[in-house]
């Protein structure tokens, strides 16, 4: 089973928030969706869960059109947070597993094994309001999770956790995926889709402007990154030919050059001219190739 996107457009009057976007997500894979705000990744999610309709082309999941009788294989986690404040937690997944489909009985054995995964099972009788941020967000990735859907939506799902609940929705996320959950998310932090994703899309203004595996994306930019710490000045560096950016940094300085030989000139050069503490040569990351096909840092 994957999910299609084909040739989908999506506009608001005279406005176009997503321009014939089309990828396929192979089956127990996880898809990264990026892009700036606005960009059109949130637009995409809603139309993927059926809450908006394409103007044109189509989504389908194992070759079927999404609608509301394929909704129990979806998991959505929002960016806008969508818990009752009143609510105990208890009530609250209660509410949405049967929503889901699921009985009682089932619904409280998985409430209890994920609020004690996410070290937390002294929640389960407290209101949602009675939670800071990030336990809310533990809460609302349950409630997401809780049916065990085939298709799994995260738009940020890491943004405001601190380093050590990142870590715990991370490792939640891998399992999912072994466990044969498709994966689509959406993250502000490079390192985050870097570390999780196979495959990924990047929007700009709507438009996909990059598309396919990580390792022939960071192959087809072709650039490198050069990090150099000498006891020497660098800044005749930044005029070469081949190198196309230069940071100047306490140890040295970072840069990016056109290809692997360029890098070797430039250690030839180096090498001759003192003592060189650290020379590195680098894929680039993808917040490089973010910034040079979207032309603003994501952050």
């Amino acid at each position: 089973m994957s999910l299609n996107i084909e040739s989908v457009t999506k506009k608001f009057g005279s406005f176009t928030a997503v321009d014939d976007l089309s990828f396929n997500i192979p089956e127990d894979q996880i898809f990264g969706l990026l892009g700036a705000n606005g960009a059109g990744k949130t637009t995409t999610f809603r139309m993927m869960i059926g809450l908006l309709n394409p103007t044109m082309g189509a989504i389908t999941w194992d070759g079927r059109p999404l609608t509301e009788k394929t909704s129990h294989v979806i998991g959505y986690f929002p960016e806008e947070r969508g818990l009752y404040p009143n609510l105990k937690v208890s009530d609250q997944l209660l509410y949405l597993g049967r929503l889901k489909g699921m009985s009682k009985q089932e619904i409280r054995i998985q409430v209890k094994k994920w609020l004690e995964r996410f070290k937390v099972p002294e929640y389960e009788n407290k209101k949602i309001e009675e939670l800071s941020k990030g336990n809310q967000q533990k809460i609302q990735f349950i409630a997401a999770v809780l049916h065990k859907p085939k298709l799994l939506i995260l738009d940020e799902p890491f943004s405001g956790l601190d380093p050590v609940n990142v870590e715990l929705l991370k490792e939640a996320v891998v399992e999912l995926k072994r466990e044969g959950t498709t994966i689509v998310f959406s993250s502000h932090r490079m390192e985050h889709v870097e570390e999780l994703c196979e495959y990924l899309c990047i929007l700009h203004k709507g438009k996909p402007v990059v598309h396919g595996s990580l390792k022939d994306v960071k192959r087809s930019f072709g650039k490198k990154n050069v990090t150099v710490y000498a006891d020497f000045d660098l800044e005749y560096l930044q005029e070469l030919s081949g190198v196309t950016r230069f940071k100047k940094v306490t140890e040295g300085a970072f840069l990016q050059v056109e290809n692997e030989d360029v890098s070797q000139r430039i250690f030839e050069m180096i090498s001759k001219k003192g003592f060189v503490r650290k020379f590195e040569l680098e894929e680039p990351s993808l917040n490089d190739i973010f910034i040079e096909k979207v032309g603003a840092s994501y952050e």
